[in-house]
């Protein structure tokens, strides 16, 4: 009797229901390890250089009090905004993708994030809000976008190019009406709206951060429980109702908690392109396997949002750029590379 080539993470019958194949999982381990790595070299990097024996004692509760400020305050919270909002795009991206059944199918390409980059801003200038205030409007303000494009694309069903045509139609309308909302207010209020709207990681706090990681746990899980029914929705409609499965309302919960995880990460750190739409793809390439790669997917995501902060932190040392500039010139190329494939087929 040969061994299984697979591993159910969960049960068949449970709400938790993930297939990985064997050589899925050994790309799992190879992704992490990277990421690992490079989370490394990120807490130890930086103006006050940290030896990986110095950061050990940090991390074990036995370092000096100003490096250990210095890691766990400063460094700490912005790695793990990083390693959860690159995991929580990779993950929204796998998401549309499948919905949409087309490489294009990115919540930032499509303009989800720029509709939460709308309530944000709304929560920020009108109201001058906190951290959860604009976290709640950026997520308010994501769905809604989604609702308008779902229910304008909706025609006997939900087709991929429809979605995506309507979706950059009411980004561009959207990011005209944030441009009129940051010229209209204050100087001050408008300079740190349009440095926060680059995309940026730089000097996050818990404070900051704790809300957003909240909302991403949630819709996380929602994507986990989701995997198995958007995997077999991608063989049809047809087969999936035969199967029990509601088509729409599993399209809709998807569009739910990929818009959920995209507007979180809008909220802290800004609309960061192109992790979404890069991450599913090559997370796809390197597991040669169909369906909804979860896992694959928040784990390139992760480490690609981390490389990505790693870059924009040191290239230009001790300036900082903001890290949507970094995903913008590599994301750039490679949506380049796509559309001449696509038009290539």
């Amino acid at each position: 009797m040969q061994p299984s080539k697979t591993i159910l993470l969960g049960s068949q019958s449970g709400w938790l229901n993930i297939l990985l194949s064997k050589h899925t999982l050994k790309w799992c381990v190879v992704l992490l390890f990277f990421t690992v790595a490079v989370a490394t070299f990120a807490l130890s990097t930086g103006q006050l250089k940290t030896t990986f024996a110095e950061l050990s004692q940090v991390l074990f509760g036995e370092g000096e009090k100003f490096l250990t400020t210095v890691v766990l305050e400063w460094r700490l919270p912005r790695l793990t905004a990083g390693l959860v909002f690159g995991a929580a795009l990779g993950v929204s991206g796998a998401l549309f993708q499948s919905l949409i059944r087309n490489p294009l199918g990115s919540p930032d390409v499509i303009g989800f994030n720029t509709g939460a980059y709308t309530g944000a801003l709304v929560v920020i200038i009108l109201f001058g809000g906190s951290d959860l205030q604009i976290a709640c409007g950026a997520i308010i303000g994501g769905i809604i976008c989604a609702g308008v494009v779902y229910v304008l694309a909706f025609k006997q069903g939900i087709q991929g190019f429809r979605l995506i045509i309507i979706g950059i139609g009411v980004s561009a309308m959207l990011s005209a009406f944030n441009t009129w909302m940051m010229i209209s207010s204050s100087l001050e209020t408008s300079m740190a709206a349009a440095l926060w709207g680059a995309g940026s990681l730089n000097g996050l706090s818990w404070h900051q951060v704790v809300p957003s990681l909240s909302f991403i746990g949630i819709a996380l899980l929602g994507a986990a429980m989701l995997a198995r029914k958007m995997n077999i929705l991608e063989m049809g409609d047809d087969s999936a109702n035969m199967l029990g499965i509601h088509s729409e309302k599993t399209r809709q919960l998807a569009m739910v908690f990929g818009v959920i995880l995209t507007a979180a990460v809008t909220a802290t750190a800004g609309p960061i392109a192109f992790i979404a739409l890069v991450a599913p793809q090559l997370a796809k390439k390197l597991t040669r396997e169909g369906g909804v790669a979860i896992i694959p997917a928040a784990l390139m995501g992760a480490m690609l949002l981390t490389l990505s902060d790693f870059i924009a932190a040191n290239l230009f040392a001790p300036n900082q750029l903001p890290v949507g500039i970094v995903t913008i010139s590599i994301g750039g190329f490679y949506l380049i590379y796509l559309l001449i494939q696509q038009s290539g087929n």
